[in-house]
Parts: C-alpha cells; sequence; structure tokens
C-alpha cells in the first residue's frame, strides 16, 4: 500500500537465496509422483517449510522420516494436524485460498522434542489424485537462519525471490559483479510464483563493494542489500530532476520503474531480456553519475 502512495518510489532487494539450496519446485502429472528430498543438518533448532500450490490441484502427501518410517498420507482438513516423528514433533497446517490468491499454502512446523531437529535425509511423497494445474514450490527459511548442510537436494534456483521485493508495485533490485561483469549466483531471482511479474525489475553492483565501517575504516561488503542503494539514488536523482526542479511533477512510481528498465545496459553474458536473473538489465544510471 505504501508503493502506491503519492510522490513515492520503494526499491527492495531481492534477497541472497538463489544459491542457497533453499528452493525447489516442479510440475505434478495426473499419472506420477514426486518424492522430494532435503537434508537437515545435526544441531538444527528450528525448521519449517512451505508448500504452495495451486487450490484446485489434489494430492496426498507422505513424510518420510531419516530413518525410513512413513507418516501420511495427511488429511486435508483446518486445524494443526500433529505428527511425532522419532524426537521431532511435526505441526501441519492446511491453507484455504485468500480473498487476494487461488493458491494453497501448506505449512510443516519441525519442532525438536529435546534441543534439535532430527538429522538426515527426509523425504516429501507427493502422489496426484486430481491435478489440473499441477505446478508446486516449496521454499525453506532463509539460508542465514540455517546450517549450510540444511538444503533441498536437487534445488531450483528460480524463484527465490524474498518479500517484500516480490510486491506488485516495487522495484524489485538484484546484483551483479561490476568487475566481471556477471550476475551474482546469490543474488534471489525470479520471476514471482506462477510467472505473473516480471522480477527481478533490475540489478545494480553487489559484490565485494566498497563501504564505510564501524570505527571510521572501510570495508567490503556483498549483497542485494548493497545493490538496492544504487537503484534508490537513481530514483532519487530522476524525482529531483521531475519533482524539485519542476520539469515532470509526475515522475515518480510506476513511471519511473518504466525508465529505469529502459534504460538498463544489458550484461553480454546473458541473452533473451527481460529474464528471471537480471530482469531488464543493469542500471545504466550508476555509470553516468
Amino acid at each position: 500500500m505504501i508503493s502506491g502512495m503519492w510522490k513515492n518510489v520503494i526499491c527492495v532487494g531481492t534477497g541472497n537465496e538463489g544459491n542457497t539450496g533453499g528452493h525447489i519446485s516442479g510440475k505434478l502429472g495426473q499419472q506420477e509422483e514426486r518424492i522430494l528430498e532435503f537434508g537437515i543438518s545435526q544441531q538444527e533448532p528450528v525448521m519449517n517449510i512451505q508448500l504452495w500450490k495451486s487450490y484446485v490441484d489434489q494430492f496426498q502427501i507422505i513424510l518420510i522420516h531419516p530413518d525410513g518410517e512413513s507418516f501420511g498420507p495427511l488429511q486435508e482438513r483446518l486445524g494443526a494436524q500433529r505428527i511425532l516423528a522419532g524426537n521431532t514433533e511435526i505441526l501441519i497446517y492446511y491453507g484455504e485460498p485468500k480473498p487476494y490468491t487461488t493458491a494453497q499454502e501448506i505449512y510443516f512446523d519441525f519442532i525438536p522434542k529435546g534441543s534439535y531437529v532430527d538429522d538426515g535425509v527426509w523425504k516429501i511423497r507427493l502422489i496426484p489424485q486430481k491435478i489440473v494445474e499441477g505446478n508446486y514450490h516449496l521454499w525453506m527459511p532463509s539460508a542465514a537462519l540455517l546450517n549450510p548442510l540444511t538444503h533441498f537436494f536437487s534445488p531450483t534456483v528460480d524463484t527465490t525471490l524474498t518479500i517484500p521485493s516480490t510486491a506488485r508495485n516495487v522495484v524489485a533490485v538484484g546484483a551483479y559483479n561490476a568487475r566481471l561483469m556477471t550476475y551474482a549466483p546469490f543474488s534471489g531471482r525470479g520471476y514471482t510464483r506462477g510467472n505473473t511479474q516480471v522480477k527481478p525489475d533490475i540489478v545494480a553492483p553487489g559484490v565485494d563493494i566498497v563501504t564505510t565501517a564501524v570505527g571510521g575504516s572501510y570495508t567490503g561488503v556483498t549483497g542485494t542489500s548493497f545493490a538496492t542503494p544504487f537503484v534508490t539514488g537513481s530514483a532519487a536523482l530522476m524525482m529531483q530532476y521531475g519533482i524539485v526542479q519542476g520539469n515532470d511533477p509526475f515522475l515518480y512510481g510506476e513511471k519511473i520503474r518504466a525508465y529505469l528498465q529502459r534504460g538498463a545496459q544489458r550484461l553480454t553474458a546473458l541473452v533473451g531480456y527481460p529474464n528471471e536473473i537480471v530482469g531488464y538489465g543493469e542500471d545504466v544510471i550508476i555509470r553516468l553519475h
């Protein structure tokens, strides 16, 4: 809602989940089931998984513990279902479609009976019943909250944008390596779930950015949080020209996004624009100032 307010431009980083293994997706057919494997590291105190699918699709879900014991098929009903798998209690919540989406979320919350979730290779088995669209996505929490060995096997690097960069009226900013002129593998990628929006909109330098450090020295930083200020500054310069200097009093919002997209420079290593890795390209205003 804030992004739709008068004389406003919101720039948001796409996150650093691109190559962390925290997302997996695919498409179920009517006659094919899938087994999705993920590893939970030793000494993992918390864990949860979000499964998103179209509400019209119906399939059974069986959860398999690292020791091989199966639990399910789960029952699609309101309220929490509780499963005790080894020394881990799992709460499962089936969501309903909301006023703004026809999708369904199924949430798995792993709660250790002791200090840590049972480690090892877990599996989620999807068995189709009535499939119309078939698309599914599963996400783990941010990699910053998990041990490095906790991840999906055979992960999907696309659709790894973090909230709120998925919002419709914000400028979503990814990162690229300005020295090598290549995309940054960690940068959150698009498109949004369902491929309804082109995200990211644009990318900016986000690898080994030199900035001030605590104590008065300088340090190198990496991430989309450090790419976003470049685009924020570009938007501010355009708004100064248009609004403050009186050249275009309506130079804000989607108009800024359109100018950024049109002026973006293509990275030579990639073909086909816009794309799910860098959107429309790099922020060319950075090079002009």
